[in-house]
């Protein structure tokens, strides 16, 4: 296992034997069943259903959904676990956070009771993969400026519009849209509407769009032209809650970004360590001169930062308490750190830093994204300003 290369002390949430267990069991999984295949992953440009099937087998999948629904009974430090190992082992493009610590959380707070026994259950197996479907051509981070319309019509909606840059879009068959169901309404006319895609006629994926980083990721546009879906597609009970849902349930995927940040901060520094340890130059190791051991001081220092942060933010989350600006920091500070960090690691490998089969040429391509999803940084520097 991967031993991380800052000395920050457990934070309370850690401070549990069935924690370390799990994390163990946790990095086995991703060591045996899925690191070992990365690579072919990334040529593919999509991870297998059936690594979605074992990852459920394992109990990793909805790993905080109460087991009633057929999830595995944890909480969020189960999801925090699973992210953190998850970039330890270098496992970029499995889309298994977004699955359980984004879309599932929607279902399980705001789902009508048969909806969650129809999904959740479902979701825990694998046989159902999970999407959201928020960015549009013309709205990124603007998600009141929507146009996807889902109009109600006798005991169900039509769903017209089209999605762009939807993760998990290739595999997804329950993609959670957002859509207006009242487009005289701004932000208060939009909905959430569930649509299990082999159950309708009207929807296509586009291709699978081809990305700077995260090669192993299906990511896709998706078009509803006259999807039908019955009244019961709506999540939860009234029209008109979904921007709430989505205010409500933002923090902790703004949160989540920051947790893979530092897990891949994390893998960088152990990975560069190694690498200027070993390799030669001018008669000693590339460790031995003074910039590199300054450069690998500062990352170091910062990275320690951003983990304390990122642990207390973790406490407010599993409390409660996590709020807006809060995970905005997380996501920004954090994000704009792992780029920095990785970048500056990048330049210690020299020339082979450069070369795609090394994993940091890998991470320096796949941190870049983390500054734009999930609310682009700027955005998340407006909501911090309004709190003061």
């Amino acid at each position: 296992m991967l031993e991380s290369p800052l000395n920050v002390p457990k934070s309370n949430w850690r401070n549990d034997e069935e924690m370390d267990i799990f994390s163990d069991a946790v990095g086995q999984f991703f060591e045996k069943e899925c690191t070992p295949h990365v690579p072919a992953w990334r040529k593919a440009g999509v991870v297998p259903r059936e690594i979605w099937t074992k990852a459920g087998e394992m109990g990793l999948l909805c790993a905080s959904v109460p087991e009633e629904y057929g999830g595995a009974g944890g909480d969020f430090r189960h999801e925090a676990v699973i992210i953190e190992q998850q970039q330890w082992k270098g496992v970029d493009g499995f889309g298994i956070t977004l699955h359980n610590a984004i879309i599932a959380p929607y279902i399980t707070a705001f789902g009508t009771e048969e909806q969650k026994r129809r999904w959740l259950p479902r979701m825990a197996s694998g046989e159902l993969v999970t999407a959201i479907a928020m960015t549009e051509p013309g709205a990124g981070s603007d998600l009141q400026n929507i146009k996807t319309t889902a109009i109600k019509d006798g005991n169900g909606y039509v769903i017209n519009g089209s999605k762009t840059f939807i993760s998990n879009g290739q595999t997804a068959n329950l993609i959670l849209v957002c859509a207006k169901t009242d487009p005289s309404q701004g932000a208060k006319g939009i909905s959430i509407l569930c649509v299990e895609t082999e159950e309708v006629e009207g929807f296509e994926r586009g291709r699978n769009l081809e990305k700077v980083g995260q090669h192993a990721a299906d990511t896709s546009e998706l078009f509803f032209n006259d999807v039908k879906v019955p009244a019961s597609a709506l999540l939860g009970e009234e029209e008109g809650k979904g921007f709430v849902q989505l205010m409500q349930k933002l923090p902790q995927e703004r949160h989540v970004i920051g947790l893979q940040g530092i897990g891949m901060i994390e893998r960088a520094i152990h990975e560069t360590v190694a690498y200027v340890k070993g390799r030669k130059a001018f008669g000693k190791t590339i460790f031995d001169f003074q910039n590199t051991q300054f450069k690998l001081a500062e990352a170091k220092t910062e990275a320690t930062v951003a983990k304390v942060f990122a642990d207390h933010c973790t406490e407010l989350l599993l409390k409660g308490e996590l709020d807006a600006a809060t995970a905005s920091m997380s996501k920004y500070w954090i994000s704009d750190l792992q780029c920095k960090i990785i970048d500056e690691c990048l330049q210690l490998h020299g020339g082979f830093g450069y070369m795609d089969e090394y994993p940091i040429a890998q991470m320096y391509a796949d941190a870049r994204v983390q500054r734009i999803y999930g609310g682009a940084n700027e955005v998340m520097k407006m909501l911090i300003a309004r709190t003061l």
